[in-house]
C-alpha cells in the first residue's frame, strides 16, 4: 500500500542540453556536477534526466543499443577527468577539430561524436601506463563480462558494418552464432578493438558513479529513465533473439490528437520496439530485466520508467516501421493482406471484457513486482503512466506504491473540472510536461491563440485548457480575455504544482525561465530533436541575471511550500 514519503521538488533536463563553458558541444557529466552545485544551492531534492543509454546512429535516448551500457556522448574528457588523456593531445585535437564552434548553437552530432571518439582513442592508447587505472579496468571487464563482452562484439560489427541494423550485415555475421566464431577466428588481432569499448564503458560508470555519490554527498538524488522497450538494432536483441518476438512492434494505437498525421489518427504510432518473450524470460528468472533494472540503480535513486502501460499490454503492429508507409492509406482488408490476416490490436488482450483487464493487470502486477524486487532497497520507482489508461492501472500502481504522473491540466474529476493539486495522493508525480511536449510558455500562447481564432472548435479547445491551467494556479483574469504568458503566469504555475500534495513535483528547466526549447517533437525524424541546449551556461544559472534571480525565486517557493 502507498507510504506517506516526504514532498520533493524537481527539475527535468536532459543531459545533452547543458552547457558549460569546458564542454565538447555536448552537456556532459561535468556538467551534470555544476548542475548538482545549483540544485542544492537552490533547494531541489533531484534532477531528472532523460535515458544515458548507449545509441547508435539515432541520437534518440529511447532508441538504446544497449539495456545496460551507457552513452560516452555523456562522458566528461578533460584531461583533469580522464588523468590517461595528456593535456597537450587535449589542447591540440579540439583546436583542430574547433570544439569552439562546436560550443555554439545546438548539438552537431557527427563532430560530437568524431571528437569524443578521437579523445577517447587517444586515452585508451595510454591506459596502460597508468598501472592503477589499469587495475581497475581490468576488474571492471571480469565483473561485467556477462553483458560487456557481447556489447563490445556488437560495438565492433557496427564498425565492421558502418550501422546497427543487423538485419542487414553481412550473409556471414548477421547472427550471434556466427558473430562469435568470426570472434573466435580473429583471436588477438580483434582484441585491442574489443577492449577499446570496455574502456570507454568502465569511464562510463565510473564517471557517473562517482557523480551519484557526489551528489548524494550535496542531498540531491538522481533520477534516470527506463524505457520499456529496446531498439530491434540493439545487441540484446541480437545476441538473445529467443528472449524477443519479431513478429510484433510496439506501440500506441489511434490518435487524433496528431491532426497532421494521418497514419497517427488511423493506424497508431509504431515504435518499432521488438516484443518480449514474457514465457522464456520468466524461465530465466526474468534474468534480462533484473539485470537492466540492477544495473541502473548503480547510477540513479530514483528511476521513471516509461511506458509503464506496456507492462500490461502493448499495442502491437505486424510489420516494422519502415513499412508503416506502405500501409498508411490502405484498408484494413487490404492491410491484412499484406499480413497473413494480422491487423494492429493490444498484446495480450485489449480491455474490452473483465477477463481481459483482469487477465492484463496479474501480468501488470507479476512484472512490475519483479522489477521493484530487483531495484528493492537501491532505487525508488516511478512510472509514467500517460496514453489510454485502463482504469485498473492506477489503483495498481498506488497498491504498489509507485508514483504514476499527473500532468496537472489533463487531470479532471467526474464533472471535467481540474483536479486541484491539494488533493493529489502523496504516491503521484506531479508535472506539467515531459521531454515531448510544449514547453509551458508554447502552450499557453498556442491556446491563447486558439481562444482567440474564429474556429469555435478550438476557441474551445483553448479556453477549456487556459481555464484549467488557471483554475489550478488560481489565477484570476477579466473578461477581456486571456493574457500572454509572463512572470505573474510563470510563478503561479510554478507554485501551484510545487504546493501540491504529490510526493514529486517537477518541471523542465527550461519552465523556470519561460524558454521556448523544445527537445523533441515525437512522431517526426529531425536534426532538431535531441539537440537543443540551454542558451545559458550552468554556472550562469548560480551567477548571471536573469538566470540567478529566478533560481533565487525558486528556493524560496520550494521552501514556502514545504518541499
Amino acid at each position: 500500500m502507498p507510504s506517506i514519503q516526504p514532498r520533493r521538488a524537481g527539475i527535468l533536463i536532459p543531459v545533452f542540453a547543458l552547457r558549460t563553458l569546458e564542454d565538447l558541444g555536448i552537456g556532459d557529466v561535468g556538467g551534470v556536477r555544476q548542475l548538482i552545485d545549483w540544485a542544492a544551492e537552490t533547494g531541489l531534492g533531484f534532477v531528472q534526466f532523460l535515458p544515458i543509454n548507449a545509441t547508435g546512429s539515432d541520437s534518440s535516448p529511447y532508441n538504446a543499443i544497449s539495456s545496460v551500457a551507457l552513452d560516452y556522448l555523456t562522458l566528461d574528457l578533460s584531461p583533469a577527468a580522464v588523468p590517461e588523456l595528456d593535456e597537450k593531445y587535449y589542447s591540440t585535437v579540439t583546436g583542430i577539430l574547433r570544439v569552439d564552434l562546436l560550443r555554439q548553437g545546438s548539438v552537431n552530432y557527427p563532430k560530437v561524436r568524431r571528437l569524443k571518439n578521437n579523445l577517447l582513442r587517444r586515452g585508451f592508447s595510454q591506459i596502460e601506463s597508468q598501472a592503477e587505472r589499469m587495475a581497475e579496468f581490468e576488474a571492471f571487464c571480469a565483473r561485467e563480462a556477462a553483458w560487456l563482452d557481447d556489447f563490445c562484439l556488437f560495438k565492433v560489427l557496427m564498425e565492421e558494418h558502418g550501422h546497427e541494423d543487423w538485419t542487414n550485415w553481412r550473409d556471414e555475421l548477421n547472427t550471434a552464432a556466427k558473430a562469435r566464431a568470426w570472434r573466435e577466428a580473429q583471436g588477438d588481432a580483434i582484441d585491442d578493438r574489443i577492449l577499446f569499448h570496455a574502456y570507454v564503458q568502465w569511464l562510463c560508470f565510473s564517471q557517473w558513479g562517482e557523480l551519484r555519490a557526489y551528489a548524494n554527498g550535496r542531498g540531491v538524488k538522481l533520477m534516470g529513465d527506463i524505457p520499456f522497450g529496446i531498439s530491434w538494432c540493439s545487441a540484446d536483441v541480437f545476441f538473445k533473439t529467443d528472449q524477443f518476438d519479431l513478429e510484433w512492434c510496439g506501440g500506441a494505437p489511434p490518435e487524433t490528437y496528431f491532426k497532421d498525421d494521418y497514419f497517427v489518427q488511423h493506424w497508431g504510432q509504431n515504435w518499432g520496439i521488438p516484443h518480449y518473450r514474457w514465457d522464456v524470460m520468466g524461465q530465466g528468472g526474468f534474468q534480462w530485466w533484473r539485470q537492466r533494472t540492477q544495473k541502473l540503480t548503480e547510477i540513479f535513486d530514483i528511476f521513471r520508467i516509461d511506458h509503464v502501460l506496456g507492462f500490461y499490454r502493448i499495442y502491437s503492429f505486424p510489420w516494422r516501421p519502415t513499412r508503416n508507409a506502405e500501409f498508411c492509406y490502405l484498408t484494413d482488408d487490404e492491410a491484412m493482406a499484406l499480413t497473413g490476416g494480422r491487423l494492429p490490436h493490444y498484446i495480450e488482450n485489449a480491455d474490452d471484457t473483465p477477463e481481459h483487464k483482469a487477465a492484463n493487470l496479474a501480468n501488470g502486477d507479476k512484472y512490475l513486482r519483479m522489477i521493484l524486487d530487483a531495484a528493492a532497497g537501491k532505487a525508488e520507482v516511478v512510472a509514467e503512466d500517460l496514453g489510454t489508461v485502463p482504469d485498473y492501472v492506477r489503483p495498481h500502481l498506488l497498491s504498489l506504491d509507485i508514483p504514476g504522473f499527473k500532468v496537472s491540466q489533463w487531470e479532471h474529476n467526474d464533472q471535467g473540472r481540474v483536479v486541484m493539486g491539494s488533493t493529489y495522493d502523496n504516491c503521484a508525480f506531479a508535472t506539467y510536461a515531459t521531454h515531448d511536449h510544449e514547453p509551458m510558455k508554447t502552450l499557453w500562447e498556442h491556446r491563447r491563440r486558439d481562444a482567440m481564432s474564429g474556429d469555435e472548435a478550438e476557441q474551445a479547445v483553448g479556453n477549456k485548457e487556459l481555464g484549467d491551467l488557471a483554475e489550478f494556479a488560481g489565477l484570476r483574469f477579466s473578461s477581456e480575455g486571456w493574457p500572454e504568458y509572463d512572470a505573474h503566469i510563470r510563478h503561479a504555475l510554478l507554485e501551484a504544482l510545487l504546493t501540491s500534495n504529490a510526493r514529486f513535483a517537477a518541471f523542465m528547466l527550461t519552465d523556470l525561465y519561460g524558454l521556448e526549447d523544445r527537445f523533441n517533437v515525437p512522431g517526426i525524424a529531425a536534426d532538431s530533436n535531441w539537440s537543443a541546449r540551454l542558451p545559458m551556461t550552468v554556472a550562469e544559472l548560480r551567477n548571471a541575471s536573469p538566470w540567478k534571480e529566478e533560481g533565487e525565486w525558486l528556493k524560496k517557493a520550494i521552501k514556502s511550500t514545504g518541499r
